[in-house]
């Protein structure tokens, strides 16, 4: 594990909790020195000591991914820092309504796209004319299995999704040329923060449960091992793939 990623530099968006905390101290312990977003400065620092800990470089950057001036920030630093990123993980994402979609707001609407699709493009815009020069590169992107399935429970947060899934296969398409490799994970229900609204209600949680195949929720670790891999020489192959870990939600 601590060889797959030696000596990568890599940026990983929401990175101060969840899955991207996850993703970055696995990609730490696979060889490589992090890049860490998000918006809160104090919550990132935690996790770049942990990084550090482990024995690689830590870059903490304050960031809303929604912005267009914090990616070029954000960028500028990495660079600064680091002259390179060789893997970007888009993981940042919200989501402030449970709204269905008769009733979804027009103010709810713009934060979920700036954010899970406009912001996620132009990051991955920006570091692939980094990428481009040096002939080789990976981004993986976080979507969801709700980009695939019509769950009508978060629909906003479900289109922005499917945006990513299919941006996705746009930027590996015309991207190859490069060298760059661009792939999704498009995890089920993961135990974290965001989805605590859905897990911390006993009548939903159950409702959850019953519909997922191996009857439990992902635990973060679980994603974060799937896009190691997916960063490494492993799956140097591999692009322009959804790769679903849901517990087998999809089948049924």
């Amino acid at each position: 594990m601590n060889i797959l990623l030696r000596d990568k530099v890599a940026m990983v968006t929401g990175a101060s909790r969840g899955i991207g905390r996850a993703i970055a101290l696995d990609m730490a312990r696979a060889g490589a020195d992090i890049i860490l977003a998000s918006r809160k400065q104090d919550e990132l620092e935690k996790v770049a000591d942990e990084i550090r800990a482990i024995g690689r470089r830590a870059l903490p950057v304050a960031a809303h991914i929604g912005k267009m001036p914090d990616i070029v920030n954000l960028v500028n630093k990495a660079i600064k820092s680091f002259k390179r990123i060789d893997i970007l993980v888009n993981n940042a994402a919200a989501n402030p309504t449970m709204d269905p979609a008769i009733f979804a707001s027009e103010r709810a609407w713009d934060t979920i796209m700036n954010l899970n699709l406009k912001g996620l493009f132009f990051l991955s815009q920006a570091v692939a004319q980094i990428m481009k020069d040096t002939g080789t590169g990976v981004i993986i992107n976080i979507a969801s299995v709700s980009g695939i399935l019509a769950h009508t429970t978060l629909p906003v947060y479900a289109i922005s999704k499917a945006g990513v899934i299919h941006a996705t296969k746009i930027m590996a398409a015309d991207w190859a040329q490069y060298g760059i490799r661009v792939n999704t994970i498009s995890p089920g229900q993961v135990k974290t923060h965001l989805s605590q609204a859905l897990w911390s209600n006993p009548e939903i949680y159950a409702m959850m449960l019953e519909r997922t195949p191996l009857k439990r929720m992902a635990e973060p670790a679980e994603i974060a091992s799937a896009a190691v891999f997916l960063a490494s020489d492993c799956a140097s192959y591999i692009t322009g793939q959804n790769f679903l870990i849901d517990g087998g939600i999809s089948l049924i």
